[in-house]
């Protein structure tokens, strides 16, 4: 009787192919995106800012020091490493730490809550008008580019103007702002998507549309629009505070960065460096952000 090592010993061909080859796990996309997305440091640095950031509004309320809310007008503006106040205190005696740990909630809130739901509703109607074509994606696009005449800013306070001066209609207003955007650009990826060669062999098998826009369509575009909206929470980020600069957010003595920015203007002479540190968070949280979206941007990048 012949066993397989005497017959590959005998046989040159035989023996050349090997007798059990090792099976190895190929990474999936994301795994794939996730691994080029650690070795990137900036993008590593900009999310644990973000983490940092997240992590001290959620626990203010055992993080700060003090009662964000109260004040003493004999302790008015203290500067910056005071014995009491570490951060200083704002034009009330109210403790600049506590304040801009507890701001970041409002400030987190308002600035990404608006980019969620807008890419959920952006992509959806980005996806319908570019997959269905026709009559349907001439009336979603021009409604769009209707939004698209006015500039963000502008729009964002025409509206919470028209809706009124808090935190829902802040909400509402750089919802509408970003919606549109975020259509275009699902929109766009859809239709270069639905031309795919694997979209026609679906449909030819007799796949219906919804099926096609949930197994071929969905997972190809919304990871583009999701690293576009990235990039829009941050412009979120400054738009919130900027409403709330101007009386159109958050109001008082609600802490917020934008707000707490609005009260400490006539500071900026006697105490320059307390009045500018709502500014220097929201700068911070902001770029923060734009760094992890372009890290994210580059480790989608399909090298070959």
């Amino acid at each position: 009787m012949t066993t397989p090592t005497s017959l590959a010993t005998a046989d040159p061909a035989v023996a050349a192919v090997p007798v059990e080859m090792p099976i190895r796990a190929s990474r999936g996309y994301w795994a794939s995106v996730l691994a080029r997305l650690v070795r990137d440091p900036v993008a590593m640095g900009a999310g644990l800012v973000i983490l940092l950031i997240v992590c001290a509004a959620i626990f203010a309320p055992l993080i700060a020091p003090m009662d964000p809310f109260k004040g003493s007008m004999v302790r008015r503006l203290k500067h910056v490493g005071d014995a009491t106040y570490i951060l200083g205190s704002d034009e009330l005696g109210r403790d600049m730490l506590s304040r801009l740990l507890y701001a970041g909630r409002l400030s987190l809130f308002m600035g990404v809550l608006p980019v969620v739901i807008a890419f959920f509703v952006g992509s959806g109607l980005g996806i319908l008008a570019g997959y269905a074509g026709g009559w349907i994606n001439t009336l979603i696009m021009r409604v769009v580019d209707v939004f698209f005449a006015f500039p963000s800013v502008l729009l964002a306070i025409a509206l919470s103007g028209a809706l009124g001066a808090g935190i829902l209609n802040s909400i509402v207003s750089l919802t509408v702002v970003f919606v549109p955007q975020i259509t275009r650009v699902a929109e766009s990826v859809t239709v270069q998507i639905r031309n795919r060669d694997y979209v026609e062999a679906a449909r030819v098998s007799g796949a219906n549309p919804f099926r096609v826009v949930r197994v071929q369509v969905l997972g190809n575009v919304l990871g583009p629009v999701f690293v576009y909206a990235t990039s829009l929470i941050s412009v979120s980020m400054i738009l919130a505070s900027g409403l709330s600069f101007l009386g159109l957010g958050v109001k008082p003595p609600e802490p917020e960065w934008g707000l707490m920015l609005n009260t400490l203007r006539t500071a900026i002479y006697v105490n320059p460096l307390v009045a500018a540190l709502p500014g220097v968070m929201i700068f911070l949280t902001s770029i923060s952000f734009n760094l992890l979206s372009d890290g994210l941007r580059s480790a989608m990048e399909v090298r070959s």
